[in-house]
């Protein structure tokens, strides 16, 4: 019994480091939240939207070639940077302009816009509903947890043909 807790005093992080790095997530995120100026929907939620036929756009910021390899069903692909874009870059943005952007999400600036990416860690979804909501749109949500919490759920993908 003594020799094995020698050997996991040696594993991995102690919970009080853990708990720094958590902290430094967690304040990140919300920071994120706060200076975006969006709301949040959880993976459970976005799935009720999905099964709900509810009338929304899902937009996955993604690379490209992820978009193509899985995605949520009904999304639509826009990439974004997972760091964050205060200020529209088109190098960041594969050329495209907010134009572009605007002209994916439509005409109608009330209406539900769902962005999502990989993971809470990253910012794609962050850029995507901070700057729906800078172009006037009122109605844009961040589901957080991404397509890895969607996959961790054990809900469905759908990939590009």
């Amino acid at each position: 019994m003594f020799s094995a807790s020698i050997v996991c005093a040696g594993c991995g992080q102690n919970k009080f480091e853990k708990e720094v790095e958590t902290e430094k997530n967690a304040v990140t995120f919300a920071r994120q939240v706060v200076s975006g100026g969006y709301e949040l929907v959880t993976t459970e939620e976005l799935k009720k939207l999905v099964d709900d036929k509810a009338a929304f756009l899902l937009v996955d910021t993604m690379p490209a070639d992820d978009f193509a390899r899985e995605h949520i069903a009904g999304a639509v692909n826009f990439p974004l940077p997972k760091e964050d874009m205060p200020e529209w870059d088109a190098k960041q943005t594969g050329d495209k302009t907010t134009e572009d952007f605007a002209k994916l999400l439509g005409e109608d600036k009330s209406r539900l816009i769902v962005f999502y990416c990989g993971f809470t860690a990253c910012g794609r979804s962050h850029n995507g509903a901070m700057w729906a909501k800078k172009l006037g749109y009122t109605n844009a949500k961040r589901q957080p947890g991404g397509i890895f919490a969607w996959k961790g759920a054990g809900f469905p993908l759908d990939a590009s043909k």
